[in-house]
């Protein structure tokens, strides 16, 4: 019988083994799996069949803005200066020196005009004042007061299309409705302002090139209201059409100075809303891809939400009027330090602190702003017109409009697979028209045109606009 046994438990520890490896088998294969995956080749048909010739692409403009040449000491004496007014609620004074709204007034005023003598004359400083009423202002009309340095255009041509960058100067306690409670507003938003304000230093010295002038003209806004329910960022909308602008974009910062993570500095967050061509291609997420190319995903981190979850800022007004708007944000906020009253509760501060701002974060910030605006504005005029047309087609056929400009290139044919987030550049014509694009189709990619000048700037994308099919429906059916 002894044998007999001995067989059995072998037989068993072999059959237990076996077991064993086929399990640890099958986890090795189900771990691997998503790594096979990845690897796989898609079996998808080349669009287009033959081979497409990559276009000969004109580079960006040259003379960039380089981070060194951004002054973060200034940036932050402007922050201190206005942290020093104690509070900056817009319901508070407009006339004390040294303490309320018109004591932040002063300093940003007095900044700008010693940025405009170092111009020769070009930045023009301009205070908006006006009246205004929302909930948080008891219903009654708030006198406001916004202030505004403007680089006019060097080109006729588009000197009437105007670029706006805007931080809010205004602050709150945790009392919206309290101005005698203080309200540093550090971060929120002085550093937004010393982002608009060193981005006019930037970019009217860089125009004193006259290779690097701004086509279009550019408004560096430090505006009130803002906490009020975006009085100043309505006002600005207002101002600009009664000077009979066309907004070709609007940079909003707000909350851009704390970066307290480790590893910092990291990425900006950079905010566009959803449009109507197919839920994805807004002016703002247009803008917001343009800001990216220029700076680099390095820089910029894309976040496709008009803005943080359940809240808003100053580009809101010009998003809901359809226009290219945009806000810029720090990587990850803190609450503590944002619309509270300076106190310390459980062994936690809270309040609005110029020390818990990252003087390198906030100047990478400033020279991304600075050098997106540069090459937006130097660029010619977005075409008009943007149509895709091919339906039923093998080819999809883009066409555009574009005025006369003898400092145009040409333009790029943009194209992406509908579920990526940036474009990629199909072709380059010099002409306005229809462009064939033999052997793609119209339903498996998204299609744009940008503008493209001989200094290498690229306009704003413009999506094509697709030609309506419905499909035939029963009678009586609504479609």
């Amino acid at each position: 019988m002894e044998p007999i046994l001995m067989t059995k438990r072998n037989s068993s520890r072999r059959s237990l083994l076996a077991r064993t490896f086929a399990v640890g088998l099958c986890i090795s294969f189900i771990s691997l799996a998503p790594t096979f995956a990845q690897q796989s080749v898609p079996h998808d048909p080349a669009e287009p069949q033959q081979n497409q010739p990559r276009p000969k692409l004109l580079p960006r403009p040259a003379g960039s803005i380089a981070r060194q040449s951004v002054d973060t000491k200034s940036m932050r004496a402007l922050i201190d200066q206005l942290v020093s007014c104690g509070t900056r609620l817009s319901l508070s004074s407009w006339t004390d020196a040294k303490r309320g709204i018109g004591c932040g007034r002063d300093y940003i005023a007095a900044r700008f005009n010693e940025i405009a003598k170092d111009s020769a004359g070009k930045l023009q400083v301009v205070v908006d004042k006006f009246d205004s009423t929302s909930e948080r202002t008891s219903g009654k009309p708030l006198h406001l007061e916004s202030v505004y340095a403007i680089l006019p255009g060097s080109d006729p041509r588009l000197a009437k299309t105007v670029f706006i960058i805007s931080g809010h100067f205004d602050s709150r306690p945790s009392d919206i409705m309290n101005a005698e409670l203080d309200a540093p507003g550090a971060d929120d938003d002085a550093s937004g302002v010393s982002v608009s304000v060193e981005s006019a230093r930037l970019v009217s010295k860089a125009a004193s090139n006259s290779k690097n002038a701004n086509r279009a003209t550019l408004l560096f806004a430090a505006i009130s209201g803002e906490e009020q329910g975006l009085l100043g960022g309505y006002r600005l909308l207002e101002w600009a059409k009664q000077q009979g602008y066309t907004v070709g974009g609007m940079l909003d910062n707000d909350i851009v100075g704390a970066d307290p993570a480790p590893g910092a500095p990291h990425r900006v967050r950079l905010f566009s809303g959803n449009g109507e061509i197919d839920d994805c291609d807004s002016p703002g997420r247009e803008l917001a891809r343009a800001i990216e190319e220029i700076d680099g995903r390095q820089s910029i981190r894309m976040i496709f939400r008009v803005d943080r979850y359940g809240r808003g800022g100053d580009h809101y007004p010009f998003f809901k009027a359809g226009l290219p708007a945009v806000r810029f944000t720090e990587p990850l906020e803190d609450y503590t330090h944002q619309h509270q009253t300076p106190r310390t509760e459980k062994g936690i501060e809270y309040g609005d602190f110029a020390k818990y701002l990252n003087s390198a974060f906030l100047g990478n910030v400033a020279r991304d702003n600075a050098e997106a605006l540069r090459q937006l504005a130097m660029a010619p005029a977005p075409p008009t017109n943007a149509k895709l047309t091919g339906a039923v087609t093998p080819d999809a056929k883009v066409s555009w409009a574009a005025d006369e400009d003898p400092e145009r290139a040409g333009f790029e044919i943009l194209w992406r697979e509908t579920t990526e987030s940036r474009w990629q550049v199909y072709d380059f014509t010099p002409s306005p028209g229809e462009t064939v694009l033999h052997g793609v189709s119209t339903d498996n990619h998204f299609f744009a045109v940008r503008s493209v000048g001989k200094n290498g700037a690229r306009s704003i994308a413009v999506p094509t606009e697709m030609e309506r099919r419905p499909p035939p429906l029963p009678a009586g059916t609504k479609q």
